[in-house]
């Protein structure tokens, strides 16, 4: 029976605002990659944005404090839940969302912060945008733990150190790549 859920939520800065041409690849690829997801092995849902078409916000969006003085009042970020750690990291790093975060330079600042934070929630759970900003910054703050990790760094619902298995990674990222054709074949089309 499942007892825990992995949230995830990331965070970057644009290289110019979000209208401008300097990031319209990144704007372009933005439908096929929630498509993706959703059709990812282990994806379980994710928080809209107020003010937008699609699914609900998990309550107001909020912003970590790397985007004081940057001149933007938003910026990218995405907050999903997921089955497990090598569904999540199927996804993340390959298909479509592979063919985003091969260009991410073009479109984002260098990071001096952690792009992104893991945890484990109950099923009953669905975590807010805030949670996912404090989450972020006590990673970069206090480094991996339990409460706030990363691929390279894991953690289990129980809170033990974990080994990613690669090789379920592998199964579900070739079984992502048959669902996912018909939208990795279109963002390949697209500008960079």
């Amino acid at each position: 029976m499942e007892t825990a859920r992995l949230a995830f939520y990331n965070f970057g800065l644009h290289v110019a605002p979000s209208d401008s041409r300097a990031v319209e690849g990144f704007v372009l690829r933005e439908p096929p990659n929630f498509e993706a997801a959703a059709r990812a092995c282990g994806f379980i849902g994710r928080s809209g944005y107020p003010g937008y078409p699609g699914p609900r916000s998990w309550g107001p969006q909020a912003f970590p404090r790397y985007i004081e003085g940057s001149g933007f009042t938003s910026a990218p970020s995405s907050l999903s839940l997921w089955a497990d750690i090598e569904s999540l990291m199927a996804f993340t790093y390959n298909g479509v969302h592979a063919d985003a975060l091969k260009h991410a330079r073009n479109w984002n600042v260098k990071q001096t912060w952690p792009p992104l934070v893991l945890w484990w929630v109950s099923v009953y759970h669905r975590p807010d945008w805030q949670e996912g900003v404090e989450r972020l910054e006590y990673l970069a703050d206090h480094g991996a733990s339990p409460k706030a990790f990363n691929f390279k760094q894991p953690f289990g619902p129980d809170g033990a150190e974990i080994v990613i298995d690669r090789d379920h990674v592998k199964e579900l990222a070739a079984r992502n790549a048959e669902t996912q054709k018909d939208l990795l074949a279109f963002v390949q089309t697209l500008k960079v």
